[in-house]
C-alpha cells in the first residue's frame, strides 16, 4: 500500500512558498518545475494557472481522461507579511496544526495529494490532468478567466472538500463586493488631549461560508457597537484609524480603531463603554465565542482624522448589510441557503474601504441581496466594485460518476459518506459554465477552522483519503 510520507514532504515544500491570493507567481513557477523534472506536458496561462498532463497508465490509455482539481493560493492569517513568513506547520494528537498563523491545508493537502500521484508511476490512473488555480479564495479569478481549451476531461475529482464524510455535489454561488465610501481626512484638531487605541481580538473567526452559522462574533460587532457611541457625541472625540477583519473571506477575528478626545470625561467615557461592551459579548458569546474582547490602552499623537460624517455614512451603510446568516435552506435541512459576510473595513488615505461576501445557493437571490448591499453604500456615496460572481453548482447525485466515487469509499473504508452542497463557494460553477458535459465530484480529508489560526487537519484522514483517491483512480482506469 502507498503510503503519505510524499505527500506529507509536497506540503512541507509548498508552505515554504508564500502564496497569498493574487501573488501566486512563486507557487506556479514551482509546479512547472515540478513538472520538467518529470518531463510532463505542462500549460502556464496569464492567471497563472498551471495544468500538468500525464498520459495514462500504460495499457489503460482507452479510459477517459480524469482531472484533479486544486487551487495553490491561500489564506494568510497571523502573517506578519505573508509575501515572506513561511508556514511552520506541527503535529498534535493526530492533527497537524501551524505556529501562529493559518496552515494552508485548504488547499495545499490536496495539491500535494495530486502532485505526488503525478510523481509515482506505480499508480495506475487513466490519463490525467492535475489542474491547479490561482485566486480561488479572493475572487475566483484564476477559474473564471480559463480557457475553453485548457481542460481536455470531462469528469473531475476535486480535492478541495473540507468534510472528510461527505461527497461534496453543490456549492453555494457567491458575489465579492468592494466599497469604497470617499473621504478627505482632515487634520487632528490641536485640542485633542489624548490617544486610544481600542483593539478588539481574539475572536474565532473563521471561513465566512462553512462557519457563518456557527454564532461566531466578527469583530465588526463590537467595533460597530463603539464607534456608534462615538459618533452619538457631538464633539470632543475623533477617529483617525479604522482596521477591521483579516481576509475577504473570513469572519473578522481581529480589529483596531484609533481615536483622540478632548476632554478626560470623554475618555472615560469610552472607557466605560468598552467595559459595557466586554459585558454585552460574554453574555451574547460566551458559548460560541468566549474569547473575543475588547481593550483600550493609550497611544501616540495621530496627525489626521476621519470626517464624522464620512464614519456616520460607514454606519448608516452597514445598518443596511446583513452581518452573518440571512436565511437557511427549506430543502437541505441544517443548511444555511442565502448569507453575507463583511470581511474588510480599512480607512485607506482617501477613502474607507469595506468588502462583503454574500452567498447563496439561488443565484437570483445572492444578485438581490447583492445589489441591496451595494445600494446601501450608494446611499452613502460609495463606488462599489463586483470583484467576482460565481454561480452557485449541484450535481446529479444519482449519476454513475458519483456513484462510483460512493462505492470507493465504501469498498476502501468501509462506509458510505454522505452527498450534500456546501455554503462554501468552489470553482466548479465555473467549470460547469466553462466546459460542458462536465461532472464534478469534490472530496478531501477533515479540515477544520480553515481561514483561521486555529486552522488543522486530521492526519488519518489524510491518509483515508489518499487510499481513496488511489483506488478511485485504479477504477476510473
Amino acid at each position: 500500500m502507498i503510503n503519505t510520507e510524499r505527500v506529507f514532504g509536497i506540503f512541507r515544500e509548498l508552505n515554504q512558498i508564500p502564496r497569498p491570493s493574487h501573488h501566486e507567481e512563486r507557487v506556479a513557477e514551482y509546479l512547472c518545475q515540478f513538472a520538467e523534472r518529470l518531463q510532463l506536458e505542462y500549460e502556464r496561462d496569464k492567471e497563472n494557472c498551471v495544468v500538468i498532463r500525464k498520459p495514462a497508465t500504460p495499457g489503460h490509455e482507452a479510459a477517459a481522461p480524469i482531472a484533479l482539481l486544486n487551487h495553490m493560493d491561500m489564506v494568510c492569517v497571523g502573517m506578519n507579511d505573508p509575501l515572506s513568513d513561511p508556514v511552520v506547520p506541527y503535529e498534535e494528537n493526530g492533527w497537524m496544526k501551524a505556529r501562529g498563523t493559518s496552515l494552508g491545508a485548504d488547499n495545499g493537502i490536496g495539491l500535494s495529494m495530486a502532485l505526488a500521484v503525478l510523481e509515482d508511476d506505480s499508480i495506475v490512473h487513466p490519463a490525467l490532468e492535475v489542474i491547479t488555480t490561482t485566486n480561488e479564495e479572493d475572487g475566483m479569478s484564476g477559474a473564471s478567466q480559463l480557457g475553453k481549451e485548457f481542460l481536455k476531461g470531462r469528469k473531475v475529482i476535486n480535492l478541495d472538500s473540507e468534510d472528510y464524510d461527505t461527497i461534496t455535489t453543490g456549492a453555494a454561488g457567491a458575489c465579492l463586493q468592494f466599497h469604497r465610501i470617499p473621504m478627505k481626512r482632515m487634520p487632528a484638531p490641536d485640542n485633542i488631549l489624548g490617544w486610544h487605541r481600542i483593539r478588539i481580538e481574539g475572536g474565532l473567526g473563521g471561513h465566512s461560508g462553512v462557519d457563518i452559522n456557527k454564532g461566531r462574533c466578527s469583530a465588526l460587532i463590537p467595533a460597530k457597537a463603539i464607534l456608534e457611541t462615538i459618533c452619538a457625541q457631538e464633539s470632543g472625540i475623533e477617529v483617525a484609524d479604522i482596521q477591521i477583519g483579516e481576509a475577504n473571506a473570513s469572519i473578522a477575528s481581529k480589529g483596531e480603531m484609533v481615536i483622540g478626545t478632548a476632554a478626560e470625561a470623554a475618555a472615560e467615557g469610552i472607557k466605560k463603554r468598552v467595559d459595557s461592551v466586554n459585558q454585552w459579548l460574554r453574555e451574547q458569546f460566551g458559548g460560541s465565542d468566549p474569547n473575543i474582547t475588547c481593550s483600550i490602552e493609550e497611544c501616540g499623537k495621530q496627525d489626521t482624522v476621519i470626517p464624522k460624517d464620512v464614519v456616520v455614512a460607514l454606519l448608516k451603510s452597514l445598518e443596511q448589510v446583513p452581518q452573518g446568516m440571512v436565511k437557511m435552506t427549506e430543502e437541505m435541512p441544517g443548511t444555511v441557503e442565502t448569507s453575507n459576510n463583511v470581511g474588510r473595513i480599512v480607512a485607506e488615505a482617501d477613502h474607507l474601504f469595506v468588502s462583503t461576501h454574500t452567498r447563496s445557493f439561488i443565484d437570483s437571490k445572492m444578485a438581490a441581496l447583492s445589489k441591496e448591499i451595494a445600494k446601501a453604500f450608494a446611499a452613502a456615496g460609495a463606488e462599489s466594485e463586483v470583484v467576482m460572481s460565481a454561480p452557485a453548482w449541484q450535481e446529479d447525485q444519482q449519476s454513475p460518476f458519483l456513484q462510483l466515487v460512493s462505492d470507493t469509499f465504501q469498498d476502501v473504508l468501509g462506509w458510505r459518506p454522505r452527498m450534500v452542497a456546501m455554503h462554501f463557494v468552489l470553482e466548479a460553477g465555473f467549470f460547469v459554465q466553462h466546459y460542458p458535459g462536465i461532472q464534478i465530484a469534490s472530496i478531501g480529508p477533515r479540515i477544520v477552522e480553515p481561514h483561521s489560526t486555529s486552522e488543522r487537519v486530521e492526519l488519518k484522514t489524510i491518509d483515508d483519503i489518499w487510499q481513496v483517491l488511489l483506488e478511485l483512480l485504479k477504477r476510473l482506469a
